[in-house]
C-alpha cells in the first residue's frame, strides 16, 4: 500500500489541515476537544464498527500531530492532557517518534501459514506428503494446518498445485528490518524502543493507519504567528510532490503566504556536508580507520548506534 493515495492518508491529511488551522486561528489550543468530530463527522462510522472508536482514534491522531503521547487506555485522562507546555513554538516532541494506537491495531495474524478456500482436496496431498512434522490433516474434505506441530517451513505452500496454502505476516512486522515489532497479551502490535530507528516503514505499510509518528507542524505554525523569522527547509522531491503544474515559484510563494520568511533546498547543506565529509575521509582513512561511514538519514544514525555501537568511530563527525 506504499504510495497509494487511501482513505489513511485522507485522514491524516485531514488531522494536519485541522491542527494547522486551530494553530493559525486562535492562540492556543481551546478548540482541540472539536477536531475529532471535525475529521470524523456525523453519526455513522466511515471504516470502523463505531463512530466513537473512529473519534478516539482521532483524538490520538490530534495528539500525536502536537507531538504529544499517546494517552494510556487503562485510566482517565483528558485529550488535552499536556497541551499547555506542548502548545508553545519553543516545544519539543515526547519521544518516542513512532507510535501505535492500541485500540488502532488490527491483531493481525502473524508468521503463520493457513489453508485458503481454495483447496481442493486433491488426491495427491501433496501437502500433507512433504510435511516434516505431520502437522496437515483433512478436515471436511479440506487440508489443514495443526499450528501447535507446524515449523513454518513452507514446504506445504510450495507443494500446492493450486497455490491454495498461503503465508501470513504482519505488514508492519515484515516491513521492519530491525526486528522491533512484537505483540502484546491481546496480540496488538507493539515496538521496542531500544530496537526502533523511526525509519517509518512500519507505519507506511500497516493498513490500519494503527501506527502514526508524531509531528510539531502546531509548534512551526505557532512559531510564525508569534513573529519569529522562521525558514522552511525543503527536500528536492517537493518538485514532485504538487502535480504537474507546480514550480519551485509558485512552492516557494505559497509557502511565503504561509508565513515562512524564506525556502531553502535542503540539497544546499548536503552539498556543503559533503565537502566537509570528504576533507574528513582524507584525513582519517586510511590513516586512522580503514573505513569511514556516513549519511544524511536520521534512521541510519540511530540504527549504527542501536545495533553496530563497535562502528560508531567509524561515522563521519560532520
Amino acid at each position: 500500500m506504499r504510495g497509494i493515495p487511501s482513505l489513511i492518508t485522507d485522514i491524516r491529511k485531514k488531522v494536519f489541515t485541522e491542527v494547522a488551522r486551530m494553530a493559525y486561528e486562535t492562540d492556543g489550543y481551546e478548540k482541540a476537544e472539536d477536531l475529532p468530530y471535525i475529521i470524523v463527522p456525523g453519526d455513522s462510522p466511515l471504516h470502523r464498527e463505531s463512530i466513537f472508536l473512529e473519534r478516539a482514534i482521532a483524538k490520538e491522531r490530534v495528539r500525536l500531530a502536537m507531538g504529544l503521547s499517546i494517552r494510556p487506555v487503562e485510566t482517565r485522562t483528558l485529550m488535552t492532557e499536556g497541551m499547555d507546555n506542548a502548545a508553545i513554538a519553543e516545544q519539543y516532541y515526547e519521544p518516542p517518534l513512532i507510535n501505535i494506537i492500541p485500540y488502532a491495531c488490527h491483531v493481525c495474524p502473524t508468521r503463520q501459514y493457513r489453508v485458503t478456500q481454495f483447496c481442493q482436496n486433491c488426491l495427491a496431498a501433496s501437502c500433507q506428503q512433504v510435511c516434516p512434522k505431520e502437522a496437515i490433516s483433512f478436515v471436511n474434505g479440506k487440508s489443514q494446518i495443526d499450528p501447535d506441530k507446524c515449523i513454518k517451513c513452507g514446504k506445504c505452500a510450495k507443494a500446492c498445485p493450486y497455490n491454495a496454502i498461503i503465508y501470513m505476516e504482519r505488514p508492519c512486522v515484515a516491513a521492519c528490518g530491525v526486528d522491533a515489532i512484537g505483540w502484546d497479551s491481546q496480540g496488538r502490535a507493539v515496538i521496542d524502543q531500544d530496537k526502533c530507528v523511526a525509519c517509518g516503514q512500519c507505519l507506511v505499510s500497516c493498513p490500519f493507519g494503527a501506527i502514526v509518528d508524531k509531528g510539531q507542524i502546531f509548534q512551526v505554525i505557532r512559531s510564525i504567528t508569534q513573529g519569529d523569522k522562521v525558514v522552511a527547509i525543503v527536500a528536492p522531491a517537493f518538485i514532485g510532490q504538487f502535480g504537474k503544474h507546480s514550480t519551485p515559484e509558485k512552492f516557494t510563494t505559497a509557502m511565503k503566504m504561509l508565513g515562512f520568511d524564506r525556502v531553502v533546498e535542503v540539497a544546499v547543506g548536503a552539498d556543503m556536508c559533503t565537502i566537509e565529509e570528504a576533507k574528513d575521509f582524507l584525513e582519517k582513512v586510511p590513516a586512522e580507520q580503514d573505513f569511514m561511514a556516513t549519511s544524511c538519514c536520521p534512521a541510519w544514525h540511530a540504527m549504527v548506534e542501536k545495533l553496530f555501537p563497535e562502528q560508531l568511530d567509524r561515522k563521519s563527525v560532520v
